[in-house]
């Protein structure tokens, strides 16, 4: 078989580069390890920046988005048993968040590949990448017991942490930064209507906590909780009475309690891989960068990159021009420092530590106070929260066919 693109992954990142391609003309092929039915339930964060709307729009893809996703013009802030409202539309100029679950952007996705006929193959195995250096890579893959081999001019690597794209940078050519957290969330998912219109970030002696929806009828929250925690310890009772422990407030809001359909503990991690290409193989999405979750950061991030390389591709194939594509890791990585930093801000602001001294905690609970009260503190985190504006680019995305 013989593409332009192979792509490695059918996530956010890839998925969404298979359509910004085939809008400027570029011929791609996708391959992906899971199943179509684990990538469509795969449930995951649903905070998407301004800019990730945009994208989705431009490209002909954000119809059900539009119609269901929840548009916040602002998050709230509770510690000392009150309420801070940050409205970060007005700090922003009228930009806002969406809430819209990222597996429901997967369906879509892969609703429009079905529409267009992309080559998309799920179920794949033996997955390996060869001659990434040189100017006639492949991707060689056994689907339905038959092996193939995919020829391309470049290969994008979207297939997530534990993927094999990152392994196929040598190691001497690899460098990682990563800081692992002492802590990670209890996440649920309850059938219960949101009892607040926006997301609630709680810090609390006894850990932090988050209130987040899914829809108008699903409530997503989480709790700090030990990265081992052990599930079977934790009876649906147990954290609805912990949950409304550490919201607690002055006006008596709580969550709306409901029947716990999933419950799970997610680790907190922060990691970079430099560079994000290697020859003619570029990484994109959690394949180069994982950031906690607690600054909303995972899937904007993929968008953003695969926004950029389909861009330099766009200018390679259509203007002979190199200069994007030899310059897509330090471009990227621009945006995925800054979104680390926000990040890393938020979770060490948010998260009491039980491990540190008296001292440091206080420091948290400053930090709470100055972002709460302060214009020019509240506009920089709200400027990072939806999303800082892309750069300006020579060209615009095209329209969808």
């Amino acid at each position: 078989m013989r593409t332009q693109v192979a792509i490695v992954g059918a996530g956010p990142a890839g998925l969404l580069l298979s359509h910004l391609l085939r809008i400027q003309g570029i011929d791609c092929v996708v391959v992906e390890m899971r199943s179509r039915e684990y990538c469509e339930n795969r449930v995951r964060a649903g905070v998407l920046e301004q800019g990730t709307v945009d994208t989705l729009n431009e490209a002909g893809l954000g119809e059900r988005m539009r119609n269901e996703g929840l548009v916040h013009h602002g998050i709230e802030l509770l510690f000392d048993r009150r309420r801070h409202r940050i409205d970060m539309s007005k700090l922003t100029g009228g930009r806002a968040i969406t809430v819209y679950g990222q597996h429901e952007v997967v369906r879509d996705l892969i609703a429009a590949a079905d529409t267009h006929h992309h080559k998309l193959y799920f179920d794949v195995t033996d997955v390996s990448l060869h001659d990434v250096k040189t100017d006639h890579p492949s991707v060689r893959y056994t689907h339905d017991g038959v092996e193939h081999t995919i020829e391309c001019d470049y290969v994008a690597g979207c297939d997530g942490f534990h993927g094999i794209s990152r392994q196929a940078i040598p190691a001497d050519v690899l460098r990682t930064y990563e800081r692992v957290y002492p802590y990670a969330w209890l996440g649920i998912l309850a059938d219960a209507a949101p009892s607040c219109d926006e997301l609630v970030y709680a810090h609390h002696e006894r850990g932090f906590a988050l209130f987040s929806m899914r829809s108008p009828t699903v409530t997503r929250l989480y709790l700090q909780c030990q990265p081992d925690e052990n599930l079977d310890a934790w009876s649906d009772d147990r954290i609805w009475n912990e949950l409304e422990t550490r919201f607690e407030n002055d006006v008596g809001w709580k969550p709306t309690r409901g029947k716990i359909t999933q419950k799970s503990v997610t680790p907190m991690r922060s990691f970079v891989t430099e560079p994000m290409q290697y020859g003619r193989l570029f990484l994109a999405g959690d394949a180069a960068h994982i950031v906690p979750p607690t600054g909303a950061k995972g899937m904007n991030l993929a968008v953003a990159d695969v926004r950029m390389l389909s861009r330099a591709l766009a200018a390679r194939y259509n203007e002979s021009r190199d200069d994007l594509l030899d310059r897509y890791s330090a471009d990227c990585l621009e945006r995925v420092w800054r979104a680390e930093h926000f990040s890393y801000f938020m979770t060490n602001m948010l998260h009491p530590s039980f491990d540190d001294t008296p001292f440091v905690n206080r420091l948290k609970m400053s930090e709470l106070k100055y972002v709460s009260s302060s214009e020019a503190a509240a506009r920089a985190l709200a400027e990072n929260y939806v999303g800082l504006p892309f750069a300006p680019e020579p060209r615009v995305l095209g329209k969808a066919a």
